[in-house]
């Protein structure tokens, strides 16, 4: 599976770290955004780029991380498709994939540690849409109010 992977400055560090258990784990790694730490970049250019991403590369989802989670969050789910959710614990990643289908995952850098990410990360990947029909459902009306 490809994941889509990008942060913004504050992100940064959690990102390279999340970047090797990733390839540890033998996903196929699209780094979006700065490859170096870059102070002045903005979490809107990432979490725009990695939801782009992970449209063009169907099958895939993407992993987003600013410091608080909210603003890669926010900017993530502005484009038509994108289902983000932001990440605290394990029990709720599973229930927004089985759910929601989300297919981008924000994640807090301040308020998250290295393991934690992981645990999530995991989650997040190798959690299915249940496909429930209230689910389904729900998702439906989603992309209708994406019409509008």
């Amino acid at each position: 599976m490809k994941v889509i992977l990008g942060a913004d400055h504050r992100g940064f560090e959690l990102k390279q770290q999340l970047k090797k258990y990733l390839e540890e784990n033998q996903y196929e790694v699209i780094e979006v955004g700065s490859k170096e730490l870059i102070e002045t970049d903005d979490y809107p250019d990432v979490a725009l780029k990695a939801a782009t991403e992970v449209l063009k590369n169907e099958g895939s989802k993407g992993i987003v991380i600013c410091g608080s989670g909210v603003g890669v969050c926010v900017t993530a789910n502005k484009v038509k498709g994108i289902r983000s959710g932001l990440g605290m614990k394990a029990e709720q990643i599973q229930s927004a994939r089985e759910h929601d289908d989300i297919n981008v995952l924000a994640l807090a850098s301040d308020y998250t540690d290295e393991e934690t990410a992981q645990e999530l990360v995991k989650t997040f990947l190798t959690t299915s849409f249940d496909g429930k029909e209230s689910h389904a459902r729900r998702i439906n009306k989603i992309s209708a109010i994406e019409q509008v």
